[in-house]
């Protein structure tokens, strides 16, 4: 009896917490047509506090949309196209000495804001790209002698553009895990196509209003670590993560040979805190096996490398976890 008294419990709470989330839909609809997948993700990066990796063709409201949700939480947003002459120092910013008091002062770059939109984030080099990573995984950063902290919430939305491969440097394998969350993001519906052309080509472009507060998102993010995950649907996370190392053990043989390596821990802390944030999103105050489905692939497409035995067969990291997500036994 008492689990269920708790369940209840924690279930009218997270539905209080939750309230903000259907105000934050509303009020980014009057500006921004369709795109619930990402607004959705970008929610689950705020609550769980991690970063996102967006690849998709230019002109999709990429910087709208973060730059949208950062007015709706009232909190900053900078967007950094990168480039190649790109230095670290560009975003994180140096130390400059003063003349008249003879002493060296910090001047911070624009890393220290809440909402970043890394733009290509492919065409800068390595070292630019390394600036950034590190100062998303330690969330602060060093001038000088002195460490500065970054603001909270912080979130990093990068975009790779699929197109352009030519003189861009590809991020590093092991750089990609420390996204929690790797976005598709396709053109829009016919319908939506139509609602775009209708809002963007007439008068003003209407505005947002903030109905939710940074405090709110810390405490929300709070929540959703409380939320109820069953010990079966915590073990479906480990098997499904499991099961793109050895894919053999779990009945998948036909998956031996395709797959490189597998995803790493860091997938299974994602996967976990991603479907709770997605759980939360709904206002749910438990997980249920369809929350860790949904999340999966955005989770585990970019931890999943392909041999190139699978690459000579056409098959796709995609393709693959895929056919774990839909034939590893649900609970």
């Amino acid at each position: 009896m008492g689990m269920n008294q708790d369940i209840e419990a924690l279930n009218e709470r997270i539905a209080k917490e939750s309230a903000f989330v259907e105000r934050i839909y509303a009020e980014v609809g009057k500006v921004i047509v369709g795109q619930k997948y990402l607004i959705e993700r970008l929610l689950i990066g705020l609550l769980a506090d991690g970063h996102l990796l967006l690849e998709g063709v230019p002109g999709l409201a990429k910087t709208l949309a973060v730059k949208t949700l950062a007015d709706v939480v009232r909190t900053g947003f900078h967007r950094l196209q990168f480039t190649p002459d790109l230095l670290p120092a560009d975003l994180v910013g140096t130390m400059i000495y003063d003349e008249r008091e003879k002493t060296f002062y910090a001047k911070k770059g624009p890393i220290f804001s809440n909402l970043i939109l890394a733009d290509e984030i492919n065409r800068a080099p390595a070292k630019v790209q390394s600036a950034l990573l590190e100062a998303m995984q330690e969330r602060q950063v060093t001038l000088g002698e002195e460490t500065h902290k970054l603001d909270e919430p912080f979130l990093v939305m990068a975009t790779q553009n699929p197109i352009e491969q030519e003189g861009t440097y590809p991020l590093p394998e092991a750089q990609v895990d420390r996204f929690m969350l790797k976005l598709k993001v396709g053109y829009p519906s016919r319908d939506e196509e139509l609602q775009i052309l209708r809002r963007m080509t007439k008068g003003a472009q209407p505005q947002v209003e903030p109905v939710v507060t940074p405090a709110e998102i810390l405490s929300a993010r709070a929540a959703v670590r409380d939320l109820y995950m069953d010990e079966k649907i915590e073990n479906y996370i480990v098997d499904l993560v499991l099961a793109t190392r050895d894919p053999k053990r779990y009945g998948f043989s036909d998956l031996e040979g395709m797959i490189e390596y597998g995803a790493s821990p860091r997938a299974t802390i994602c996967l976990t805190l991603a479907a709770k944030s997605y759980a939360f999103l709904r206002g749910r105050g438990y997980v249920t096996p369809e929350d860790v489905r949904s999340i999966g692939m955005d989770v585990l497409r970019h931890r999943v490398i392909v041999t190139y035995e699978a690459e000579a067969e056409e098959k796709t990291s995609e393709q693959l976890v895929q056919q774990i997500l839909d034939h590893m036994e649900v609970p």
